[in-house]
């Protein structure tokens, strides 16, 4: 076999390969063999029939085609290795050239990774928000923790803001009554939100057996978007009443004696919550500063196809379950199609850019990832998708992703190799050292979530490439 590599730009190649009829032999074989298993021929026992009378009942060009389908993967695969080139995709295959007993040739047209050459990034410098917790901050958490004991008592009295009502709602549109439109003893706490605009001002002042009536669009059912009258009719109302702040609340509501400690712990969770955000913004401010740096032409093909993967994750995914369609998401937004069609192109590219400036990286660093890293991984990724450790990791296993779980650790190391090399001050002007973390797989960790953050459609890259 002979092979040649024509750059079309930086992003795709054409490969002309030429393979001598006898290369074949292995193939036609094969398609011989596989037509007699199809076909029956009165006087040939199945399987039995020799190759010249499948030519003569069948036509050679049957065998040829069928036999060239077979080869062909595996003079493509070879070609590929022998330029040593990084394929995304299924590549244009045309055949050129086929004589019977002489020639085979083909060309293939594919995208394949560009070259990027990755500068010196040690000079990146980013600012962050400093970490601050506030004696209010505290007060709000432990207000928090304290609304979770809350209890509630009958009163009779007008309905006020905090207070837990008890309510029945029927809804109309065009005066008739929805049919999903009626609820019956509702529980609802003023001021929550978590019902439809307008109820608020309507149960306020309101007694038990005390209604009102108000406009408001619904969120969901069969009227979804339309404005419906709603009456709401108070059956009950509830006071809140929340335990004292002192030290018996503290044993009550946590492993603390005195409220005191209650407090320096609630605090100290602060602190570290903030800290861990304060990690993960420098960290996609740094990326953000890298990508900046290097110029990475991006296939067209495979930008096309992430921008359609995008939308359909978005539209069949996340919306779905939500319940809403891509044109009242793009309502709600206040975006136009091409608005949204320019943002998704935009988050495609640099999701694009960040796998592969982040894995050219993993080569130039010769950065490897351990076993412990990759279970943490997947203990995370498990974690997310509702699965078990045990469940997930059969998952991956037997879809034969274990090299993209492994790629996405890779990239998370790599930008905490770049985080660590960069100066991160926060916005009090004092130096942020992330690089002396007690637990480094945690850090690699919050980087891989980090890049999974901005790659979103994961995987897509290295599961095209392993086709």
């Amino acid at each position: 076999m002979k092979s040649a590599v024509e750059t079309l730009n930086p992003t795709r190649v054409r490969l002309t390969v030429e393979v001598p009829f006898e290369e074949l032999k292995d193939s036609l074989d094969a398609a011989y063999k596989k037509i007699n298993q199809q076909v029956t021929v009165k006087g040939f026992r199945k399987g039995k029939i020799p190759a010249r009378v499948i030519d003569q009942r069948f036509g050679r060009g049957a065998v040829l085609e069928e036999a060239v389908n077979d080869a062909l993967p595996k003079f493509y695969t070879e070609a590929v290795n022998e330029a040593d080139l990084n394929p995304l995709g299924q590549p244009d295959v045309d055949i050129t050239e086929l004589k019977d007993g002489e020639l085979l040739a083909f060309t293939a047209e594919v995208d394949i990774r560009p070259a990027i050459e990755i500068p010196d990034y040690s000079g990146i410098e980013v600012t962050v928000d400093a970490v601050e917790v506030s004696d209010e901050d505290v007060e709000k958490s432990v207000e928090q923790l304290r609304g979770r004991f809350a209890t509630t008592k009958d009163v009779e009295r007008a309905a006020e803001d905090g207070d837990v009502v008890t309510i029945d709602l029927e809804a109309k549109v065009d005066g008739e009554v929805l049919e999903d439109g009626v609820a019956q003893d509702v529980s609802y706490t003023i001021g929550s939100g978590e019902l439809l605009e307008g109820i608020d001002e309507a149960v306020k002042g309101l007694e038990a057996g005390g209604e009102a009536t108000f406009t408001s669009q619904l969120k969901g059912g069969s009227a979804e978007g339309k404005d419906a009258e709603v009456t709401v009719k108070v059956t009950k109302v509830q006071a809140r009443e929340l335990p004292e702040l002192d030290d018996e609340f503290a044993g009550l509501a946590s492993e603390f004696d005195t409220i005191e400690e209650l407090k320096a712990d609630s605090r100290k969770r602060l602190e570290n919550m903030k800290q861990y955000d304060q990690a993960t913004q420098a960290q996609e401010r740094v990326l953000e500063k890298l990508l900046e740096l290097v110029e990475v032409p991006i296939p067209e093909k495979l930008l096309a196809d992430e921008v359609q993967t995008r939308k359909h994750n978005l539209e069949h995914h996340q919306l779905g379950q939500m319940g809403l369609t891509i044109e009242k998401y793009l309502e709600i937004q206040g975006k136009t199609v091409e608005e949204f069609d320019a943002e998704t192109a935009e988050q495609a590219i640099k999701g694009i850019k960040t796998q592969f400036v982040l894995d050219e990286l993993v080569n130039k660093e010769k950065l490897n990832v351990n076993q412990e890293e990759l279970t943490e991984h997947l203990m995370r990724r498990a974690a997310s998708s509702g699965m078990s450790p045990d469940q997930f990791a059969q998952a991956v296993v037997e879809g034969g992703q274990v090299p993209m779980l492994v790629g996405e650790v890779a990239r998370g190391k790599a930008l905490a190799a770049v985080v660590e090399a960069a100066k991160v001050t926060d916005t009090n002007g004092e130096v942020v050292d992330l690089s002396d973390d007690e637990d480094d797989e945690n850090a690699v960790e919050q980087a891989a979530e980090t890049v999974e953050n901005v790659v979103e459609a994961d995987g897509e890259i290295a599961a095209d490439e392993a086709k």
